[in-house]
């Protein structure tokens, strides 16, 4: 059963890590993709290739989410080619830790645009079609770290929480016209990034988890399947978390 089947997902970020994940899950329920990277067209170009191959229509764009001007003519430029967006994901998304007496400004302001700012201009730019479509799923990647905390990450952490407060504002002022917003916040997530630390301390982090495992990008887009769907249809404004119960 193709869960998605005709709809287009707009997703930001998705060239490797959990947004490849997401757009290959997507595309395997039967929906369009358009995709964005910010400097890796030769991975975009094979992420594109791996998605038509699944059958679906796909397509990468060079964008900056976290650029205003940028995302709206991304919108303009998705619609011309897919003629509709059902779907926005937005996932782009940084860290640059440390603790916060040596953060710099100029740390705390790029997580703040890129993972913050990012959605807003992004959403914005994406209301107007939904609005005239009078239905639409707008899914955010949140993180454990925005409902928790952590110690190192306070710029992260803020940004993920505010994605939060944007979400539920967001699920009551478009709720009316059948547009729903929720968040995902995953935990401890298996990347080729999460691969590279040391194996020990990842195993360390393991053990406090109540699942005794890392969560898979898979975890994550078997959800963003069932928001991005019509399972969800009278789920708006919640966050999920996608966490293993470390939460818990």
């Amino acid at each position: 059963m193709k869960l998605l089947a005709d709809k287009v997902v707009l997703i930001t970020g998705a060239s490797q890590g959990i947004g490849k994940g997401i757009a290959i899950r997507c595309a395997k329920h039967g929906a369009n993709i358009a995709f964005t990277h910010l400097s890796s067209p030769d991975k975009a170009k094979e992420v594109e290739n791996e998605l038509i191959a699944i059958g679906v229509k796909a397509k990468g764009y060079q964008s900056d989410a976290s650029e205003f001007e940028s995302s709206h003519k991304l919108v303009e430029d998705v619609m011309e080619d897919f003629g509709q967006i059902d779907v926005l994901v937005n996932n782009a998304g940084i860290t640059k830790d440390g603790l916060l007496m040596r953060m710099s400004e100029q740390d705390w302001d790029d997580v703040l645009r890129v993972n913050l700012k990012s959605i807003f201009n992004m959403t914005k730019a994406v209301q107007r079609t939904m609005l005239k479509q009078r239905k639409g799923s707008i899914i955010n990647l949140s993180s454990v770290v925005g409902v928790n905390g952590n110690a190192g990450q306070s710029n992260y952490s803020a940004s993920k929480a505010g994605m939060i407060g944007f979400t539920k504002s967001i699920a009551k002022e478009l709720g009316s016209r059948n547009i729903r917003s929720n968040a995902i916040a995953p935990g401890f997530i298996a990347t080729k990034m999460t691969a590279k630390l040391d194996q020990d301390v990842v195993g360390n982090w393991v053990k406090e988890i109540p699942l005794k495992r890392a969560g898979t990008t898979e975890d994550v887009a078997d959800v963003c399947v069932f928001l991005a769907s019509e399972m969800s249809a009278y789920v708006t404004g919640q966050t999920i978390h996608v966490c293993g119960g470390m939460l818990t």
